[in-house]
This record gives structure tokens, C-alpha cells and sequence, in this order.
């Protein structure tokens, strides 16, 4: 009796969770529809980190002109373009994403729709309230 107990618990904690962001995923360009860049999402600290590993239509040479601070003429491939997502019940919050086309930063936060692992949502929010979100898509 005891070992199917555990069985049951374990089954259900398995169907309960939820897909994980980390890994890679392509995003695409706002105003084209064409594939843009991959990006790379990974866990550090718990916090969850994203970094241009590809980049599709612009050089692989090419450099954050717009970028703030340390990042400004930086390659962007390597560079970190979401930074600081917390788990917050069944998605990620409290993080930051910069557009490395104008070198502006925006509240973050990421989730799945419908648990679909294979559509990531990604939004950028300004400070005004204002928001946009992107669908970003699971690279295999």
C-alpha cells in the first residue's frame, strides 16, 4: 500500500509541473515576421538569464551600437538581453529585457499559454504602463 502511495504522489507532482523556459529559442522580427536571432535561456542563482547565441539576419560581427554602459559596441552575440526573472507561481517575473536595436531596457516577465513548451511569451513593459509581447519559439 505504502509503495503505491508514492507512486501516486510522484505521478502527480510529474504531471503538475511546468515546462521549463531553458533552452533555446528563436525570435522573430516585430515588423518583418522573419526569424531574427536565438536566444539562450538559462538559470543562474534561480534567476533566470537570456544571451544572443545566433544571430539570422544581421552580421555575426555585428555590435550593440545603441546599447547603455558596458554593453554599448559590444558583439552582440554572447551579449545578455534578459537579466533577473524570479518563478513566480507558473510563470516569470521581475526581470529585465533590453532591445538591442535602440538600447532600451523594459520590465520582463515570460510564461507558456495553454502549457504549449514549444511558444514562449516574452513581454517588455516601459515604466508608462505601456507593453508589448513576443512570441518566441523553442529551438530543437
Amino acid at each position: 500500500m505504502l509503495t503505491f502511495c508514492l507512486a501516486m504522489i510522484a505521478y502527480a507532482t510529474l504531471s503538475l509541473a511546468q515546462p521549463s523556459p531553458i533552452g533555446v529559442w528563436k525570435t522573430i522580427d516585430d515588423e518583418t515576421g522573419e526569424a531574427k536571432s536565438h536566444v539562450e535561456i538559462y538559470e543562474k542563482g534561480g534567476k533566470l538569464y537570456g544571451k544572443i547565441v545566433k544571430l539570422l539576419i544581421s552580421s555575426p560581427d555585428k555590435l550593440c551600437e545603441e546599447c547603455p554602459g558596458k554593453k554599448k559596441n559590444q558583439p552582440l552575440i554572447g551579449m545578455l538581453v534578459i537579466e533577473d526573472l524570479e518563478p513566480y507561481k507558473d510563470y516569470w517575473r521581475k526581470g529585465t529585457i533590453m532591445d538591442p536595436e535602440n538600447g532600451n531596457e523594459y520590465g520582463c516577465s515570460i510564461w507558456f499559454e495553454n502549457g504549449n513548451a514549444a511558444e514562449l511569451k516574452v513581454r517588455g513593459k516601459h515604466w508608462t504602463g505601456l507593453y508589448r509581447t513576443q512570441t518566441w519559439y523553442r529551438v530543437e
